[in-house]
């Protein structure tokens, strides 16, 4: 029974990257049917707040502390940064580059979260230890499998020029469509990883997960379909689903992707700790490549393999890290509790001895 309970978070996890990995394919095919990414957005953030409105609100009701404005005005902007606008980013990289691509981007998350929380004080780096030395090191690590990714395409591994005919107009083509959709990753990262920096002051001041959550999604919403009034509100039939693959991707990725998968992961952190969380993320890349590639026909390029695997061990040496510190932390913490245990027995023993030379 303990064995099956330490297994639990491993296949949880799997599941869950399994889950993301559909996802993203999904997200894939509905965009190049020409779904509009806001409508999108709107559809799968709403669904995503009908889901987690019932369980945080009675999950949470006796814990939840008093929502003030200025509660609601930080999750107001925390959708902007980690909800509408972020996915918005990542929607358009993933369908200007690939799923896998894309996938690869997502893992550097940590690591730039990292990088930003350091001006905050919520990371810190002790060089004179090996756990700080390993984070240091993961983190130039990733950053050259980014540089990799982003700057060097390399030649083609699987040959799909049978599915993907190719001349030199589509060629300049398929160049600039990379182009915008890197920088879109780009940003999307730097949103996401502003949004956990966000996230952590949001968490003390309203730790209820599910309820801020659900509030984030529902501001999200709002937001992407004000955006997508404000660009496009003469063509109302982009709010109308076509086909059953739109309406399958807008339910599996509101239900699923952005509500399951978050209670799944919030479970996963609670039992084993961010760190074993985190370290499950090259995982998605792994899936989404396997579907990706095969069903899809999606180019594999030798840049994008190098520079994945040049991420996934930056992410893996800084995770070590991370893990190493925290341990000598606790290390030493046992050792002054150990050593303040220690102190307090020998002053008994000499009052002890005190008073018995007293008599």
């Amino acid at each position: 029974m303990k064995t099956c309970d330490e297994w639990k978070p491993f296949i949880v996890m799997i599941a869950i990257d399994f889950s993301f990995a559909a996802v993203n394919i999904l997200l894939k095919k509905v965009l190049e049917e020409g779904m509009n990414h806001l409508v999108f957005i709107t559809y799968r953030l709403s669904i995503a707040t009908i889901f987690l409105a019932p369980i945080g609100y009675f999950w949470e009701r006796k814990d939840r502390p008093r929502l003030t404005f200025r509660i609601l005005c930080c999750l107001f902007f925390s959708a902007i940064v980690g909800a509408s606008v972020t996915q918005y980013f990542f929607l358009l990289g993933i369908q200007n580059t690939s799923a896998t691509f894309a996938c690869a981007f997502v893992n550097i998350v940590p690591v730039v979260t990292f990088i930003m929380a350091l001006p905050f004080g919520l990371e810190t780096v002790n060089i004179k230890c090996n756990g700080g030395r390993a984070k240091i090191l993961g983190t130039l690590v990733c950053i050259g499998g980014v540089l990799l990714l982003t700057l060097y395409k390399g030649k083609p591994l699987v040959n799909y020029s049978q599915y993907h005919p190719s001349t030199p107009v589509t060629k300049v083509a398929s160049t600039r469509k990379w182009t915008i959709g890197v920088v879109a990753l780009i940003l999307g990262t730097l949103f996401l990883s502003s949004w956990f920096i966000l996230q952590s002051n949001i968490s003390k001041r309203y730790p209820c997960q599910y309820s801020s959550t659900a509030i984030m999604t529902f501001f999200g919403a709002i937001q992407s379909a004000v955006i997508s009034l404000a660009i496009d509100h003469h063509n109302l039939s982009i709010w109308i689903l076509n086909g059953k693959i739109q309406i399958i991707a807008v339910l599996y990725s509101g239900i699923v992707g952005s509500g399951l998968c978050l209670v799944g992961m919030s479970w996963c952190v609670k039992k084993r700790g961010p760190v074993f969380t985190a370290a499950f993320s090259p995982l998605v890349q792994i899936i989404a490549a396997m579907i990706d590639i095969p069903i899809l026909h999606e180019q594999l390029h030798l840049g994008s393999v190098v520079g994945s695997i040049t991420v996934m061990v930056g992410l893996y040496i800084l995770l070590w890290g991370k893990n190493k510190e925290m341990q000598d932390r606790v290390k030493k913490l046992v050792q002054g509790v150990e050593e303040v245990k220690a102190q307090e027995s020998q002053t008994q023993h000499i009052v002890m001895s005190c008073d018995s030379g007293s008599h």
